[in-house]
């Protein structure tokens, strides 16, 4: 039971995160904000005026406007972190490719340096006869 709690809080979170992470929400935000701007202002204290903008405007509008900016910036954090892993990837088969090709070369040296030795000791045979 627990488990279903936690999965809807987590999914009405995610909901209501990627609805308040969008430039609508700001303007929506702005507006409601705005309601109380004709109130602050009739005040005509600086401070009731300093503490709308701070506490109405600025926390209800800047909020989405930093997810909104989170997102994006994470967004290309993942592409890049996807063009990185796409390259390691290409490097690697690269670098599989090479260590293939330089086993065959070993293999093949190693051949050359046998049929070298069977030579040397072909013609040390004949002078010693």
């Amino acid at each position: 039971m627990i488990k279903k709690i936690n999965a809807f809080n987590t999914g009405l979170a995610a909901k209501i995160t990627s609805g308040v992470a969008t430039m609508w929400c700001a303007y929506a935000f702005a507006a409601i904000a705005l309601i109380s701007l004709p109130a602050a202002l009739k005040t005509g204290n600086l401070i009731t005026i300093v503490a709308w903008v701070a506490q109405t405007f600025l926390q209800l509008v800047l909020l989405s406007i930093i997810m909104v900016g989170q997102n994006a910036a994470s967004a290309s954090v993942e592409k890049k972190i996807t063009e990185t892993h796409t390259a390691s990837l290409g490097e690697f088969e690269l670098a599989k490719e090479a260590r293939s090709l330089n086993q065959q070369e070993i293999i093949e040296l190693k051949k050359i340096a046998s049929d070298i030795h069977r030579v040397l000791k072909d013609i040390e045979s004949k002078s010693t006869k």
